[in-house]
């Protein structure tokens, strides 16, 4: 045990905030209530203590993942049998979620499906110590069990891990060997020998994130799988021998740290089955002993290396070709290209930029990497060279305006000077002194128009791509901000605090309050770049998500005992429709609606209340839809128009419905309703969206997947 905490120890160290995904919010959304109902007023202090009682009262983990803790507070104390407990099909992800500890066991996983997720690498640790010319021997030379983890399975997620083969670090001597198969020549085991941390045989997909692999010896990490295996490392360190890193297929490592003990080689690639085959590193880190070489290949291999860093240890020797094994089997040579590559007290002249001319900078990604087959994740090459420079400028533009525009309460305005907000405009002396003018007040902090969420989302981005941390603060005080203006009923103003006129009205209008909603289930789910946000917060995230539910559910219209849609807003105490611009009166909304029913629908483990509302939402859009017309603008003598035309096929819906009778309306600025848009005034005829289609896609796609997947037949 001492000697796997060392180990894990002695390696830098990564935020601690990377932790379990999901965790308090899968909770939050089955046990408990919401705070603001029991306990009145939004006060993040009280929603603070609930959450730290949920976290420590009760099982704090999801109840659809299986958990692992070798102190009996989980479901299993191993992890192999936590695995074992799983049905050998699946089509979806299963979650199993492993505590603390070092775990003495080697891992075999054969089924598909599956997710190892621990609470974070540097304390959750899988370890083994075994040479894997020893496993074969007292195995009649078998490969299948040579690993800390072994693999056969697909669609596999390794997360927040470490996999450690202590061999070569707790043993000090080569040893002699007899094999099962042959006693009579007794094997030589050297303390660097081969000794796996992962292996990989049919393994097609596999995802490891914030992981931790470490070896005393040679091919740490070797994902094997010439005919289709398709590789994604993210975050992760590699430690090891030669051929530490030696992935057969397709491979892509983003952001990894080698360190390599061996003068031979640090990476290996196989790529032998097809062409198109490559080993790709994206902004990565190679360090290792004195004299340490980069990497080789026996068998046809492709290499790309972008953006790529190396130590001074490194030795002046390109990628290179061994004897090819089999003999005469190269068929496309040498394939071993860098982009923006540079080491420590100088570049040697090997690795300057050689890109074949068919590719395009532009075009590197995942979804390249890995020939289009598969996208683990949403990766895009983005150089640091001087090449991106204008486009980099840009970006921090943007960044560096969206803290001046913050009001002093975490929130964001979406007009400035009666002008729509434009952050790559350049503020006058006049403008800056106007707009810190109302910095104290932030009267004009608002959700609509996705205001503050989308300078939230854009924030946490710029902070991962330039680790300025007034990014960070900046959009962890936008989530501050919709945690406080979130009323005691669930709901979310349009503005805060400016409750004047229809601003203080619960808005779905323009999916203002779904944008708070998704964006901290994002902060939840650590997704969409959301995992930079601070782990502290996820209690409060996962309450207010709870609150929120519970006011969508509230908010439904009932039709009798027929629930039906959503209207635009709500009174914020009543909960009746209400009315906000003289020509958007209270109504059933074919717009906000769809919406809703896509945050519902992606909610997990939904309960009857939530099946029940979007049930009821698909069905009254069935019922209501306008079948064999288009809305098409058209010119007329007085200028353009809008109007209904017909066309067999097509299907529409309209913006507003009579809360009762289902009939569409429209309403000019004098604020009656109309029962077509001809008796509307040219200027609102087309300056507002009177129909929609997206409940077309909503229905026919993805309310089908949703039903296949929570509705039992």
């Amino acid at each position: 045990m001492y000697v796997a905490m060392k180990m894990v120890a002695g390696i830098t160290m990564e935020r601690m905030n990377k932790g379990v995904k999901n965790i308090v919010y899968q909770f939050a959304l089955r046990r408990g209530s919401c705070p603001h109902e029991t306990q009145g007023g939004s006060n993040r202090s009280k929603m603070f203590l609930f959450g730290w009682m949920l976290l420590f009262g009760c099982s704090l983990f999801a109840q659809n993942a299986i958990t692992v803790a070798q102190d009996g507070s989980g479901n299993f104390n191993s992890i192999q049998e936590a695995i074992n407990s799983l049905p050998a099909e699946a089509t979806e992800q299963r979650v199993i979620v492993i505590k603390k500890g070092i775990y003495r066991e080697k891992i075999f996983l054969e089924k598909n499906f599956i997710t190892l997720r621990g609470e974070n690498r540097e304390s959750t640790i899988i370890s083994i110590s075994e040479a894997r010319e020893i496993f074969r021997c007292n195995n009649n030379d078998d490969d299948w069990g040579v690993a800390t983890i072994n693999l056969k399975g697909s669609d596999i997620s390794l997360e927040n891990l470490s996999f450690i083969n202590e061999y070569g670090f707790v043993t000090k001597d080569t040893v002699s060997i007899n094999c099962v198969a042959d006693t009579n020549k007794p094997r030589k085991v050297k303390r660097t020998s081969h000794q796996m941390a992962l292996r990989s045989f049919t393994t097609t997909r596999l995802t490891a994130k914030n992981c931790i692999f470490r070896a005393g010896g040679g091919d740490t990490v070797s994902p094997w799988n010439t005919e289709d295996g398709m590789f994604y490392f993210k975050d992760c360190i590699m430690e090891g021998h030669v051929d530490m890193y030696c992935p057969r297929g397709w491979a892509l490592a983003d952001h990894c740290e080698f360190i390599c003990h061996s003068k031979e080689a640090a990476i290996w690639h196989d790529g032998s089955k097809h062409e198109n085959s490559k080993t790709v590193f994206f902004h990565c880190k190679f360090t290792g002993d004195e004299g340490f070489k980069l990497g080789r290949w026996h068998r046809d291999a492709q290499f790309f290396l972008f953006d790529c860093s190396f130590s001074k240890e490194m030795a002046d020797a390109n990628i290179y070709q061994r004897v090819a094994n089999p003999p005469n089997v190269i068929q496309w040579g040498q394939r071993v290209y860098y982009y923006n590559c540079h080491r420590e007290e100088g570049d040697y002249e090997w690795h300057k930029n050689n890109l074949p001319s068919s590719i395009s900078i532009n075009d590197i990604n995942a979804a390249w990497v890995f020939d289009y087959k598969w996208k683990p994740a949403d990766v895009k090459y983005v150089p640091s060279d001087d090449t991106e420079i204008e486009i980099k400028s840009t970006y921090d533009t943007i960044a560096e305006n969206m803290l001046l525009y913050q009001r002093k309460n975490g929130g964001w305005p979406k007009h400035f000077n009666k002008e729509k907000v434009d952050y790559r405009h350049t503020l006058t002396t006049e403008e800056l002194n106007e707009l810190k003018s109302g910095y104290e007040a932030g009267i004009d902090a608002t959700i609509d128009n996705s205001a503050t969420t989308k300078e939230i989302r854009y924030l946490a981005k710029a902070y991962k791509k330039s680790n300025d941390k007034r990014f960070l603060t900046a959009a962890e005080k936008g989530i501050e901000y919709l945690l406080d203006a979130q009323y005691p009923n669930g709901g979310w103003p349009q503005y805060y605090p400016d409750f004047s006129s229809y601003r203080g009205e619960i808005t779905y209008n323009d999916n203002a309050m779904i944008n708070v909603l998704n964006v901290l289930v994002d902060v939840l789910e650590r997704d969409d770049n959301m995992e930079v946000i601070n782990s502290s917060y996820y209690k409060d995230c996962a309450r207010a998500v709870k609150c929120g539910i519970s006011c969508i559910l509230k908010t439904q219209i009932k039709q009798g005992q027929q629930l039906t849609a959503w209207c635009a807003q709500y009174d914020a105490k009543t909960l009746k429709p209400a009315k906000a611009r003289a020509y958007e009166l209270p109504s059933l909304s074919g717009g906000e609606s769809v919406g809703i029913l896509r945050f519902l629908m992606k909610l997990p483990d939904p309960d009857k209340k939530i099946i029940a509302a979007v049930k009821g939402g698909i069905e009254w859009f069935e019922k209501v839809k306008i079948e064999g017309y288009k809305f098409e603008e058209i010119k007329t003598a007085e200028g353009r128009d809008r109007v209904l035309i017909a066309e067999a096929g097509n299907v529409l819906w309209a913006r507003f419905y009579d809360l009762e009778t289902n009939e569409p309306f429209f309403t000019g600025r004098d604020g009656q309703p109309k029962k077509t848009l001809a008796e509307v005034e040219r200027e609102r005829r087309v300056g507002y969206a009177w129909y929609v289609d997206a409940p077309a896609k909503l229905i026919s796609t993805e309310y089908l997947k949703w039903t296949n997947k929570w509705i039992k037949k």
